[in-house]
C-alpha cells in the first residue's frame, strides 16, 4: 500500500512522533493506522501524544560561531514554560542543535529534521528531539534556525538574559581578531537592546517609505492647517528621516555612547584597527516572539498533574 503524505500528518497529528518515524511505522504496519500507533507505541515514540496540542511558546536561543568567525548559527528552541527554559539538561541540548545548525547544508526546517543527529548518527535530528521531549517531560519545537557564512568579514554575536534575545551580526572587514569581534558584540548587543528593523537605509523598502510620507503628510496637515505646502514638505522631510534613524542599525544613536551613532562607533574601531568595517547585516530571536503564549500558572499546573 503506497504511503501518502496525509496518512503522515494524520499519524504525527494523533501521536505526536516525528514525521519520518510515522512513516516508518505506516511501512512496516501497511498504512494500518491503529498498528502504526501501536508500533510507535511499542518503541515508545509516542510518548509525547498528549503533548502534541500544547504551547511550546517558552524556551531560549542559542548563537554558535566557528573559531574563525567566518561562519555563524542562530536557533530557537521552545518548550512549554521558563522552568525546563532555564533546565541545565534543556540548555546543554540547545547549545548541540546550534552546532547541528552551524555543520548543517539544510535550507529548510524539513530537511534540517531528517538529517542524521550530531551526537547519533543512527537518530535524525526529530528523533533526537522526540527522545528529549520524553526525558524533558513537557513539549519542546525546534521553532527556527539560520545559518551564515561571511565571505568577506567575520560575525559576532550576542545573548541577552540567559537566551531571551539572541543576535547574529556580520560585518564586513579585512581585518580580524579582539578588537574587531568587540565591534560585532557591541553591536550584536544594540540590536538586542534597540530592535532595529532594518541594517540601513538602502534595505527600507520603496512603498514602506511612500506610505509613511502620506500618514507624516495627514499628520502635519491636520496639525498645521494653515502652512503652505512647502513647509509640510519639510516637515515631512524632518520626520520621516527622525523614523528612518529609529529603525535602521547604523543611523541609531549608539547605547554605550549617547555622542555617537552606530556608523560613528563602527568607523572609529576602523581607524583604531587600520582597515574598513562596515555593517553588513544582522539576525535577532526573540524567544516566543509572535506565538500565543500560556497563561497557566505554574503551580496551577504542577497541582494539575499531581491530582490535588
Amino acid at each position: 500500500m503506497a504511503i501518502t503524505a496525509a496518512m503522515v500528518k494524520e499519524l504525527r497529528e494523533m501521536t505526536g512522533a516525528g514525521m519520518m518515524d510515522c512513516k516508518k511505522a505506516l511501512t512496516a504496519t501497511e498504512g494500518d493506522m491503529d498498528k502504526a500507533v501501536e508500533f510507535l507505541r511499542e518503541k515508545g515514540l509516542a510518548a509525547i501524544a498528549k503533548k502534541a496540542n500544547r504551547v511550546a511558546a517558552e524556551g531560549i536561543v542559542a548563537t554558535i560561531l566557528s573559531d574563525d568567525h567566518k561562519t555563524g548559527a542562530i536557533v530557537e528552541v521552545n518548550s512549554e514554560t521558563d522552568f525546563v527554559a532555564k533546565n541545565a539538561d534543556f540548555q546543554a541540548y540547545v547549545a548541540r542543535v546550534a552546532a547541528q545548525v552551524l555543520a548543517t547544508n539544510a535550507e529548510t526546517m524539513e530537511a534540517f529534521m531528517s538529517e542524521p543527529w550530531i551526537d547519533d548518527a543512527s537518530l535524525t535530528v526529530e528523533q533526537a528531539l522526540s527522545q528529549k521531549i520524553a526525558i524533558i517531560g513537557e513539549k519542546l519545537s525546534i521553532r527556527r534556525f539560520e545559518k551564515i557564512v561571511s565571505k568577506d568579514g567575520v560575525l559576532a554575536t550576542y545573548i541577552h538574559a540567559g537566551g531571551k534575545i539572541g543576535v547574529l551580526v556580520e560585518l564586513t572587514t579585512d581585518a580580524s581578531g579582539d578588537a574587531v569581534y568587540d565591534c560585532g558584540k557591541n553591536v550584536a548587543m544594540q540590536v538586542a537592546a534597540l530592535k532595529p528593523k532594518y541594517t540601513n537605509r538602502d534595505e527600507v523598502p520603496g512603498d514602506f517609505v511612500e506610505h509613511e510620507k502620506e500618514i507624516l503628510k495627514a499628520q502635519a496637515m491636520n496639525e498645521n492647517p494653515d502652512k503652505p505646502e512647502n513647509i509640510i514638505e519639510k516637515m515631512i522631510i524632518g520626520r520621516l528621516n527622525k523614523e528612518l534613524k529609529e529603525i535602521c542599525l547604523v543611523d541609531q544613536i549608539y547605547v554605550k555612547d549617547g555622542d555617537l551613532t552606530v556608523k560613528k562607533y563602527v568607523d572609529s574601531v576602523a581607524k583604531e584597527v587600520g582597515s574598513a568595517i562596515a555593517v553588513k547585516g544582522f539576525v535577532r530571536y526573540e524567544t516566543g516572539e509572535g506565538m500565543e503564549k500560556r497563561e497557566d500558572n505554574f503551580a496551577e499546573e504542577v497541582a494539575k498533574q499531581m491530582g490535588m
